[in-house]
């Protein structure tokens, strides 16, 4: 039987319809589940639709200015990534400023701005000159990090889980669909905190580009339609405490803005 759409029946229990082609004309089978779970999306620009979350991607130490603050040397380190779990987005409304929760247990808790790109496509051992092809759009996000946790962590070579993929460690803004963008290689990226600039840097100084971590994620994972890449941040990471505003700022998309609370 080839399985053509999946749809979530909210009355009653919770249940996942598989819909049969017409061309097949077979019986409906439906796989009940004992609760709903809900689907992470983020609104799609100039769209009614939502962009489905399967998996989020972040690279880490993507500038040679913050590998070398985070202690380590940009010139040797192959990338390496790790992951959040999609209940992380926080989704911010451009001309807003978002209430973003202070996480328990950190007493050093950090910002991260980044570029994130959201794949359309996938598949496994993508050619770089084919990896922008599966790009769906890009939005502007941060990498939130309870960095005293994550250091303790890597400290004791333990996971770095409890350090960033943590609830609400991923706001992010509208995704912006390629074609109302061009693809991003270059473009100012900055942060300030009550005004005063922290990150100041430009895309043309990532160690490794987004088509170039597309490729190199697909040798480790099969890609696919939903994934989103949180593409690295620059330099002069640094602390927040309740009652700061971070305003997030990159040539070409919108500002994005959180009150920590």
């Amino acid at each position: 039987m080839t399985l053509t759409r999946r749809t979530m029946l909210g009355s009653g229990g919770a249940a996942v319809t598989l819909a049969a082609s017409a061309a097949s004309a077979q019986p409906v089978a439906t796989v009940k589940t004992p609760f709903a779970v809900a689907q992470t999306t983020i609104p799609i620009v100039g769209s009614q639709d939502v962009f489905p979350v399967r998996r989020i991607y972040c690279i880490g130490r993507n500038y040679a200015a913050h590998a070398r603050e985070m202690g380590s040397d940009p010139t040797r380190e192959p990338p390496f990534f790790f992951q959040k779990p999609t209940d992380a987005i926080q989704l911010v409304k451009p001309g807003e400023v978002a209430d973003h929760p202070y996480p328990s247990l950190t007493k050093n808790y950090h910002y991260e701005v980044e570029l994130v790109a959201a794949l359309k496509s996938g598949g496994r051992n993508i050619p770089i000159d084919k990896a922008l092809d599966h790009v769906f759009g890009y939005a502007l996000g941060l990498d939130m990090t309870r960095r005293d946790l994550q250091r303790a962590s890597g400290d004791e070579k333990k996971p770095w889980e409890i350090g960033k993929s943590f609830d609400s460690s991923a706001p992010i803004g509208p995704i912006h669909p390629v074609g109302t963008v061009e693809h991003f290689t270059k473009g100012a990226i900055s942060l300030s905190v009550n005004g005063a600039v922290k990150q100041n840097s430009n895309l043309t100084h990532m160690i490794w580009s987004v088509a170039e971590q597309i490729s190199k994620l697909s040798e480790a994972f099969e890609l696919k339609a939903g994934d989103i890449i949180y593409s690295g941040t620059p330099e002069n990471v640094g602390p927040v405490v309740k009652g700061d505003v971070i305003l997030c700022k990159l040539d070409g998309l919108p500002d994005l803005s959180i009150r920590i609370v």
